[in-house]
C-alpha cells in the first residue's frame, strides 16, 4: 500500500464503520486488515474510477506509440532494464519479445478493465529471467534428459 493509505482491522470496519470510512477523506484507500482472509482494500468509486481512467490513458498512449513510430519500440527497449531490472538477464531477443507482449498485453486487458493478465505475464517473464541467471537452473531446465518420466500427476489432486 501507498503512502496515502491507511490500514485498519476489517472488525474497526464493522464495528465503527461512521469513524473508520471517514477516514477515506484523509486518505485515497483503507487497507482492511483480516485475520482469516486476504487484506481488503477500500476506496471510493470516483477513486477507483480515476486510477483505471490514468491506468487506461497510459496504456493507450504506451500502445499508439509502439504502432506508429519504430523510434519509440528501440525507446521502450532502452528504458525496460530501468523498470524491470531482472531483464537483464533475458536473452536479446526475450527482451523484444517482452516489449512487444508487455504492450499487447496491456493494451487487451486495458479491453476488458481487468489487469490480472499484465501481472501474470510479469510474474510469468520474470520467472523466465530467474531461470537465465542461474546456470546450473538453466542447464537443467535446458537438457535432455532422454527419458520420459511418465505422465505428471493432476497438480489439483496433489495435496
Amino acid at each position: 500500500m501507498s503512502a496515502e493509505s491507511s490500514a485498519v482491522n476489517f472488525s474497526e470496519l464493522v464495528n465503527k464503520n461512521k469513524q473508520t470510512l471517514a477516514r477515506l477523506k484523509e486518505s485515497s484507500r483503507l487497507l482492511l486488515r483480516r485475520r482469516d482472509g486476504e487484506d481488503l482494500v477500500l476506496t471510493t468509486v470516483t477513486r477507483a474510477e480515476q486510477d483505471r481512467t490514468v491506468v487506461s490513458a497510459a496504456t493507450r498512449m504506451l500502445a499508439a506509440m509502439a504502432r506508429r513510430d519504430p523510434g519509440t519500440t528501440e525507446l521502450l527497449l532502452d528504458v525496460l532494464p530501468d523498470a524491470f531490472p531482472w531483464i537483464r538477464f533475458l536473452p536479446e531477443s526475450d527482451v523484444h519479445a517482452f516489449a512487444v507482449e508487455l504492450v499487447d498485453t496491456m493494451r487487451a486487458a486495458d479491453s476488458l478493465s481487468n489487469n490480472a493478465s499484465v501481472a501474470q505475464m510479469l510474474i510469468a517473464w520474470q520467472h523466465t529471467a530467474e531461470a537465465y541467471s542461474d546456470p546450473e537452473l538453466l542447464v537443467a531446465l535446458t537438457t535432455d534428459h532422454a527419458e520420459d518420466y511418465g505422465p505428471a500427476p493432476d497438480p489439483k489432486s496433489v495435496q
